[in-house]
């Protein structure tokens, strides 16, 4: 009924004239806002709200100041001689640190997967793959295997130069170093379709006027980047700062915003006031973020994909920027290789660090198959938190592309008022840690007349605009670059709104519809924090089951598991890629060099 209304909303906004009376933009942002009034303004709102809050119930500003104003927040002893910063200007280094690095190395991955030798173009794409499709976790676990107290890494300097093991990897440069793992191929993913989506035929313009390959690179190739570079690093700077599992995994004594407000939501003090008021700064910073993006781009026009023939033949990399590429992004794959290896490896072995005995004792633990007087039994522990992971990851997988690609088009190629407000809304999941918004749900829909506390729904919904963002920013990138009059040339011909954002907008935007997709149900079938208080014993997930084991100190089963995992998820990624297709722009294959 309430989606009927809301349609019906639309239908007559557009009869009055708004959207230009076209009925399809009217529901579709109508509807577009109703379902982040609902689900994010509203969860958050009510969350954040505590901040204001005193410990009577009254509402107090004053209390809010307090809060803010605390010296654990905004302390500058690192700078002055002491031992730590406040956890505001900790997260604030690190994710500028870690949006920097995973935009950098994420372009010069996808530079050279597109522009580069071609035959190394697939094995390029599957091991920028690896760190996304894995629980968090696992990075954390295979890097403390090699660079923790007891990781190979101090066992070998302890050996050669007869130093003694320490907790150096354990801070600041642990954490920045697993948020790069698990951050960059976001930023691959991003920039791969801007990549592909550039025109060669401006290059070719810019060498006819006898520029070299360096020049056209730098004045051609890399401006027009500029879209898919602020929205990685705008997206890899959210992510930083919503980030829990590293932190906590190897943050050491290095204090974040997520982790002080996860501690005081779960601590013994149980202070919410304290955690929305974290929560608030947070918001702040993804502001300011998203404020300065809008002011880089400005309007200026980064159209490479017209409707006009282009079988141009991209540009070679120059020979500086191909060596920069291989030096750089060929090193960091490769440790990316070895940091998976070990832990594969370590599901596969009796005991890690005593007993190296091949074994599939935790497969057969956790995956267990049996034959009993009725036919097939799951006999596994691990079966049922699998199936149902794998069932609501794949309902939220197509709405949250379906509905971040929309979002995406409506920025794009629509103006109405509120659009500035109505974007950040949808990039506002990202900016609040997943321990926040798990909770706000928790507080908004544990009572009529919208009760979904302890079913799967609630979860999907978590999923779904949890992992919206990304979406919206792989689209918004990929239609900068799309000429607006392809659309119109199908309005001319008399196709609806909706015919043409079918025919001719979304075959061309392949790229980021794989994107959406894949990150999509690969972030829910490995998300931790955001549904870490949303599961039941009916709806246990994947990885709730893998930090219950960790938990057990059962580390081969936990590992086990995230073998398969990775295993699905692989198999996952390339159906969604052979469904969808590669966008097709009629250009000749990129020559080997």
């Amino acid at each position: 009924v309430v989606l009927v209304l809301v349609m019906l909303l639309g239908a007559g906004l557009a009869r009055l004239g708004r959207f230009r009376g076209d009925l399809f933009v009217a529901c579709a942002v109508v509807l577009s806002v109703a379902l982040l009034l609902l689900f994010v303004a509203l969860p958050v709102g009510k969350s954040l709200m505590g901040a204001f809050v005193d410990d009577e119930g009254a509402w107090s500003a004053r209390v809010l100041v307090e809060r803010l104003g605390q010296e654990r927040i905004w302390g500058l002893g690192c700078v002055a001689g002491g031992v730590r910063c406040g956890v505001a200007w900790n997260t604030l280094a690190l994710a500028l640190m870690t949006a920097a690095g995973t935009t950098v190395l994420g372009a010069l991955i996808a530079l050279y997967a597109e522009r580069g030798s071609q035959r190394l173009a697939r094995p390029l794409n599957v091991l920028a793959m690896l760190p996304i499709i894995t629980p968090p976790f696992v990075v954390g676990l295979g890097l403390i295997l090699l660079f923790g107290r007891a990781g190979l890494v101090n066992q070998a300097l302890e050996w050669a130069f007869d130093i003694p093991p320490t907790r150096w990897f354990y801070g600041l440069f642990g954490v920045w170093l697993a948020q790069m793992f698990a951050f960059t191929p976001i930023a691959f993913m991003i920039l791969r379709g801007v990549v592909q989506g550039i025109s060669p035929s401006v290059e070719e313009a810019a060498q006819t006027l006898r520029a070299s390959r360096w020049k056209t690179f730098t004045t051609v190739t890399l401006p027009l980047m500029k879209p898919g570079l602020t929205n990685a690093f705008l997206v890899g700077f959210i992510e930083s700062m919503a980030d829990f599992g590293n932190p906590v995994v190897v943050g050491g004594q290095y204090a974040v915003l997520s982790t002080d407000i996860f501690f005081a939501i779960v601590g013994a003090q149980f202070d919410q006031g304290r955690a929305a008021s974290l929560a608030l700064i947070l918001t702040g910073f993804a502001l300011a973020v998203f404020f300065i993006q809008q002011r880089v781009l400005g309007r200026v026009g980064y159209t490479t994909v017209t409707g006009k023939g282009d079988a141009g033949l991209a540009l070679p990399l120059p020979d500086a920027v191909r060596r920069l590429c291989v030096g750089v992004a060929g090193p960091w794959l490769a440790f990316t290789l070895i940091v998976y290896l070990f832990a594969f490896v370590g599901g596969f072995v009796q005991t890690w660090g005593r007993d190296y005995t091949p074994t599939f004792a935790h497969l057969r633990t956790a995956f267990d198959l049996q034959w009993g007087e009725h036919g097939l039994v799951w006999a596994g522990t691990a079966w049922n938190s699998l199936f149902t992971t794998v069932r609501l990851a794949a309902i939220a997988a197509p709405l949250c592309a379906t509905l971040g690609l929309l979002i995406a088009w409506l920025l794009a190629r629509t103006k109405f008022a509120g659009q500035r407000a109505f974007e950040f809304g949808a990039l506002l999941a990202f900016a609040i840690p997943g321990t926040v918004l798990g909770i706000s749900y928790i507080l908004a829909f544990n009572v009529p007349p919208f009760e979904l506390t302890g079913t799967g729904l609630i979860i999907v919904l978590c999923f779904v605009f949890r992992n919206l963002p990304v979406g919206v920013r792989a689209g918004t990138a990929s239609l900068r670059q799309l000429d607006p009059s392809l659309d119109e040339a199908s309005t001319m011909l008399r196709a609806s709104t909706a015919t043409t954002l079918r025919r001719v907008v979304l075959p061309l935007l392949r790229p980021a519809l794989v994107a959406a997709l894949v990150y999509s149900f690969v972030r829910s079938m490995t998300t931790v924090s955001a549904v870490v208080f949303l599961v039941t014993a009916e709806n246990e997930l994947a990885t709730t089951y893998i930090i219950g084991r960790v938990g057990n100190g059962d580390y081969g089963v936990a590992l086990a598991y995230c073998t398969v995992l990775i295993v699905l998820m692989s198999g996952a990624t390339l159906l969604i890629q052979r469904l969808v297709g590669e966008r097709q722009l009629g250009r000749r294959g990129v020559q080997g060099h």
